[in-house]
């Protein structure tokens, strides 16, 4: 299994600190993740979240460093947001940095993060 961060690209330099800055929750939601360059559709599973970003479970992954439109459908709600690739596992799934989503969407993402249980770090 390979992994690949941002900080082993020129694409970024987070950092596992910056990855948790915020509380991870625990959720099982459904994803449809677009390449904001070429359209490129990919669905998954989030199972976990938090308010800066989220992790998506699917076989197929894109490259580190990709911008994405991110839709989580939860609870007949959706969150929608533009986000970025910062980690990927191969054939498992990568961590996803929300970069801009509207006030409203992120009262979405809190009223879920209201219900879910927190994940240790």
């Amino acid at each position: 299994m390979m992994l690949r961060t941002a900080s082993d690209s020129t694409a970024g330099s987070v950092t596992s600190a910056d990855r948790r800055r915020t509380p991870r929750y625990g959720v099982v939601a459904i994803a449809d993740l677009t390449d904001s360059e070429n359209g490129k559709l990919l669905s998954g599973t989030i199972t976990q979240i938090s308010r800066s970003g989220c992790y998506v479970d699917s076989p197929k992954t894109l490259p580190v460093g990709t911008s994405l439109k991110v839709i989580i459908f939860r609870d007949q709600q959706t969150f929608v947001a533009k986000a970025n690739v910062i980690h990927v596992q191969e054939q498992m799934g990568m961590g996803v940095a929300f970069l801009d989503a509207g006030r409203d969407q992120f009262e979405i993402l809190n009223s879920w993060l209201a219900e879910l249980p927190s994940l240790r770090p």
